[in-house]
């Protein structure tokens, strides 16, 4: 499977950040890429009031209509990074990340599980103020049968969600975001590589860059990490830099690890207990 990360720089023009995006998602097909993959946000990036304002239902969502258009034209699986969805009945919006299948179809659909309220660089960041989390984790099938876990950026700090979707059966993760650029100095890497070597999977996380809304400048780095937490690709930090990177992910060389350091196999699972109460102390 050759797998791509397209790395946008999205605002908050719907029809200019589509039009990037696929672009992108052209060049990346052209390539040889049969699994594409776009970071969180890629329709609209702005304020909790954009959100708000552009969300759909995924029945009607532009964006979605878009995502199943490219991918059935295309014949790839199309991971739509996220999008805001709004859900019958419910006051709050889900960042929702779609896997599209090469006829069209929505395939699987995530909701971002953990929310990022927090504060760096001096910036409050509430994501709940628009969003509600979601209450279950994905796999998906691609085309060929690869089984991919579903993610969607902060959700990365949690590694118990993504064992869980390796022992579903996941040999690739997705990891769509709009990480700050702080965090990413300090973490991106670390963590994509984390969640890669402790799982023995590959994992796909293509990001957002530049600086929308302003003050809150993200990463970039799109990156595709191997399953012994090599870097097999990565895009550039400079602000604006919108571009895709891909690699062939190669499922023998995912064998051999498994195979070589047997550490899933090496779980103790009866010696693993949660605390009755689990609470974080700060």
């Amino acid at each position: 499977m050759r797998a791509a990360a397209v790395q946008l720089n999205s605002k908050a023009d719907s029809a200019r950040n589509l039009a990037t995006a696929e672009a992108l998602v052209r060049a990346a097909a052209s390539d040889g890429a049969t699994l594409v993959a776009l970071p969180e946000r890629f329709d609209l990036r702005g304020t909790p009031e954009d959100y708000e304002r552009a969300a759909e239902p995924l029945e009607t969502s532009e964006a979605a209509r878009w995502a199943r258009e490219l991918a059935r034209e295309l014949r790839i699986d199309l991971i739509a990074g996220s999008i805001s969805e709004r859900r019958p009945g419910r006051d709050k919006l889900s960042n929702t990340s779609l896997h599209v299948d090469p006829n069209g179809d929505i395939k699987a659909a995530y909701r971002k599980v953990h929310l990022f309220d927090v504060t760096v660089g001096g910036t409050d960041y509430r994501e709940s103020d628009s969003d509600e989390p979601g209450d279950e984790i994905v796999t998906t099938e691609a085309a060929d049968g690869t089984r991919l876990g579903l993610s969607v950026c902060y959700d990365v700090r949690f590694p118990e969600l993504y064992r869980i979707l390796a022992l579903q059966g996941a040999l690739v993760l997705t990891v769509p975001a709009n990480f700050t650029r702080t965090t990413g100095a300090a973490h991106w890497e670390v963590l994509l590589r984390a969640r890669a070597v402790e799982n023995q999977v590959f994992v796909v996380a293509p990001a957002q860059t530049g600086e929308y809304p302003p003050g809150q400048p993200a990463y970039g780095n799109s990156m595709i990490v191997d399953p012994w937490g090599e870097v097999l690709a990565r895009a550039s930090g400079d602000a604006g830099d919108e571009t895709f990177v891909a690699a062939d992910l190669d499922f023998a060389r995912l064998a051999e690890v498994r195979e070589k350091l047997p550490s899933l196999q090496n779980r103790v699972p009866g010696a693993y207990r949660w605390p009755s109460a689990v609470e974080a102390h700060v």
